[in-house]
């Protein structure tokens, strides 16, 4: 079911990234306030490392986390996520 392990980091405002602290993963994972099932096969692992089943499509999590993120106030207005899959 979790068959791809994508890495969650942010982008600060002076460019440098950091990785997603898991706990605004889980609170993401935990909720389902999309009300998209698509986003039900997400497993936060570590800080910066989610997985998530081969339907998940990285553009609608990426947007739908950055949408959570800075409704919750962890991402400021001028940060961004970068998600991207690892090599297998």
């Amino acid at each position: 079911m979790f068959a791809r392990k994508i890495t969650v980091q942010r982008r600060l405002t002076d460019g440098g990234l950091m990785p997603c602290p898991i706990h605004w993963m889980d609170n993401f994972a935990m909720r389902n306030f999309t009300n998209d099932a698509i986003f039900d096969d997400t497993l936060p692992v570590s800080d910066g490392l989610l997985e998530v089943g081969n339907l998940v499509p990285l553009e609608r999590l990426q947007a739908a986390m950055e949408d959570w993120f800075r409704r919750k106030g962890y991402l400021k207005t001028d940060e961004r996520l970068v998600v991207t899959e690892q090599a297998k």
